[in-house]
């Protein structure tokens, strides 16, 4: 294949790439660039120069637009964000003003609107599921509380979600015509993926263990490991040169990371797995305001998610999550399910198992809530032939589509009286 045709399907690919797509793009870019055009220009939420971090649910703003993030998570973020901002500084004549807030808005909302199509593109493609039944996942999952947050807020989480759905749809192509993953892609993958969040370097790799007949050739298997060793040498010499070499700099900041983010004592474990893993990143929780200070005299109001208090959110999480498992088990030889449900296991064992940053892990939710929505869409594939059980799945889901918009409506509304109260 030339270059030319590579470079066109990688286009197809990533962009709507039929009328059907252009408008559910078009929908959301608007829908979600209402909303983060109205943040933009009338408040101070999304940038504030005087706030360090922590302005809303934990989303750094301010340290991940200025210097990309802590180097021990995010390794190559700093060179990504450096065009992010200055692109931003171009458009608004190098001040932090509403013009430079609008275009880290807009970034963050076109960045979300193409994972939409990621999503719609997977279930329409690969899971083959008919137009009205990919509508109501799609427009199921935009609802989601990380969606809904990212699609304003410049922070890795926005872009690590778009290329986490981009290389699980890009893989489910090559297994679909039986091909394995190139190089290329490989190494691509890693550095951004891995470069915006060290720990998600795992999910790239997860798939070329389900590549065909990858244990029984050793010439295959002798190219996997080249591949995964190609990709770690780049990524290493990359992580490497950001930090100047100062290899000993990692362990001590990963250790004081775990510390800063694993120790909590308030809430119990299963209720924070349950609310903020699960619930938060899907369901707006209630919400509770901290002051806190920029350690310069400077203080503010902080705004952060707390545990469910009524019986029905818990109710509707647990219905989701039975749905989730109930299509990995009936589609357990699906390998494309497989490397899905790995994927969600990696996030699990780092915040669920070792409990890091589990206090706030509804701010995670970039790095999996996808998966939920690929996983519903391979349930209805499963029971395509039984329309008993396809009616009886699509009302389930309509119902708790209506609860989900109800809730969330309502939790943003809360959200918007409190910008409007500190961040005029």
């Amino acid at each position: 294949m030339s270059f030319k045709s590579k470079f066109i399907n990688f286009f197809k690919i990533v962009f709507p790439s039929s009328f059907a797509e252009l408008g559910i793009f078009l929908f959301f870019l608007i829908a979600y660039g209402t909303l983060g055009t109205y943040f933009a220009q009338h408040y101070r939420i999304i940038f504030d120069a005087r706030i360090p971090w922590d302005g809303y649910f934990s989303f750094d703003n301010k340290a991940i637009v200025m210097t990309g993030g802590s180097f021990e998570r995010h390794p190559l973020s700093y060179y990504f964000f450096n065009w992010v901002r200055e692109l931003a500084f171009f458009i608004s004549n190098g001040k932090t003003g509403s013009n430079f807030r609008l275009t880290l808005a807009w970034l963050s909302n076109i960045t979300i609107s193409l994972s939409l199509i990621q999503v719609y593109k997977y279930l329409k493609n690969i899971v083959q599921l008919p137009i009205g039944l990919n509508l109501l996942i799609i427009v199921f999952f935009s609802i989601f509380s990380t969606n809904i947050l990212l699609s304003f807020t410049p922070e890795t989480y926005t872009y690590t979600l778009f290329l986490l759905v981009l290389f699980n749809y890009y893989t489910a192509i090559k297994f679909k015509k039986d091909k394995k993953i190139a190089g290329s892609a490989l190494v691509l993958a890693g550095v951004t993926i891995g470069g915006l969040t060290v720990t998600n370097i795992v999910k790239v790799f997860i798939p070329i263990i389900f590549e065909k007949d990858l244990f029984k050739s050793w010439k295959k298997f002798g190219n996997a490991v080249f591949r995964v060793v190609m990709t770690c040498v780049v990524f290493i010499a990359l992580y490497l040169y950001r930090i100047e070499f100062k290899y000993t700099n990692i362990l001590s900041k990963s250790e004081e990371q775990y510390e800063k983010f694993s120790n909590v004592k308030s809430t119990p474990i299963w209720d924070m797995i349950y609310s903020y893993f699960f619930g938060g990143s899907i369901l707006f929780p209630s919400f509770f305001i901290r002051e806190k200070h920029n350690m310069k005299g400077f203080y503010y109001k902080a705004l952060f998610m707390d545990v469910y208090t009524s019986v029905i959110p818990y109710i509707f999480i647990g219905l989701l999550l039975i749905l989730i498992f109930w299509s990995y088990f009936k589609n357990f030889k699906n390998k494309l399910v497989q490397i899905l449900m790995f994927s969600l296991l990696v996030d699990v064992l780092i915040h669920c198992v070792f409990r890091f940053g589990l206090h706030t892990s509804y701010i995670y939710g970039g790095h999996f809530v996808f998966i939920f929505p690929l996983l519903l869409g391979w349930l209805f594939f499963s029971y395509r032939d039984s329309p008993k059980m396809m009616s009886f799945f699509t009302s389930v889901l309509g119902v708790m589509l209506v609860y989900l918009l109800f809730n969330n409506y309502v939790r943003m509304w809360e959200f918007f009286d409190f910008v409007n109260q500190f961040y005029r």
